[in-house]
């Protein structure tokens, strides 16, 4: 495997009230930056946290699913990234059975990376968690 392997995947959790309807948006995009796949999810009621949390979790299985082994997760979240590295602690019960889920699937990849990016350079997840805010189904 090269590193044209890779699949970078961009995952944000939108909540309209915190708590409130939320939505997630996920995009595998290839080396080239060319997206492949998408999940665009209404999750129900959710704190913001809790659906950036969902958006990883749900980008893990899928990349499970797909048999993709090299993966860099890129969030806008900074408290998910660093709760994820283990910078910072998971107080809140909700948040830690995520962190919790998604320690136990990273074993599953051949390599696992995750890494803060500003909320400017993840349109196209945030895009995709609207388009589900949106929906009438």
């Amino acid at each position: 495997m090269s590193s044209k392997d890779t699949t970078f995947i961009y995952c944000d959790g939108s909540s309209r009230g915190n708590p409130g309807p939320a939505a997630i948006g996920v995009s595998f995009q290839n080396n080239d930056g060319i997206e492949f796949f998408f999940l665009s999810e209404k999750i129900g009621n959710a704190t913001n946290n809790v659906a950036e949390w969902q958006a990883l979790f749900r980008g893990m299985e899928e990349a499970i699913k797909q048999n993709l082994q090299k993966i860099k997760f890129r969030l806008d979240s900074e408290l998910v990234v660093k709760q994820m590295k283990g910078e910072y602690k998971v107080k809140n019960k909700d948040l830690l059975v995520f962190k919790n889920k998604c320690d136990s699937l990273k074993s599953s990849f051949q390599n696992f990376e995750i890494q803060y990016i500003p909320r400017e350079q993840n349109t196209r997840a945030d895009q995709l968690a609207n388009l589900a805010q949106d929906s009438k189904i």
